[in-house]
């Protein structure tokens, strides 16, 4: 059965997409107050009244964009555990689905970070072996961004119950 991420992961992917954009905010007020240091004080007026509207509309633009992308992320992300492995599920335009046997895990951890622990969730790493392949964010490759506490230590149980077992199989 597909689960859902915890219901604050909105607030994950929102402050992920405004720390995207803040050093673009701060770019373009800096290099607007540049250009309207060089102007006489009767045309600075004007001028700092575009560039202040320009700023509150972007800035209006980004908390909308950030709000819809929040919700997309949030109702397109998916978990799945069988009795052969994980199962991940994401993506807005390009759908990623990823498998991941028990047998290639490794470890599972459970990291807390600041705004993680002010709404209440956790992130569940599950690390492969093999899995070399570097990526943009350098996560794991079975990265659960926001589940619950008790779901995260659920999922840390579940896994490493089957890692076990699966080193029973072996004779390990």
């Amino acid at each position: 059965m597909k689960k859902q991420l915890h219901p604050n992961a909105t607030w994950y992917f929102r402050i992920g997409v405004y720390s995207s954009f803040i050093f673009l905010i701060i770019f373009l007020f800096f290099f607007s107050i540049a250009f309207v240091s060089d102007k006489n004080l009767d045309s600075r007026i004007p001028l700092l009244n575009y560039i202040f509207y320009g700023l509150v509309g972007l800035i209006i633009v980004i908390i909308i964009f950030g709000e819809i992308y929040a919700r997309m992320a949030y109702n397109r992300w998916f978990y799945e555990f069988s009795e052969s492995g994980v199962r991940l599920e994401r993506g807005i335009i390009w759908k990623r689905y990823s498998n991941i046997p028990y047998d290639r895990i490794q470890n599972v951890d459970i990291t807390r970070g600041i705004i993680a622990r002010i709404f209440g969730f956790s992130t569940v790493m599950i690390q492969t072996a093999g899995y070399s392949v570097p990526n943009k964010n350098m996560v794991a490759e079975g990265y659960i961004p926001a589940v619950s506490i008790s779901e995260a230590e659920n999922i840390q149980k579940l896994v490493m119950k089957h890692i076990s077992k699966k080193g029973i199989r072996q004779g390990l």
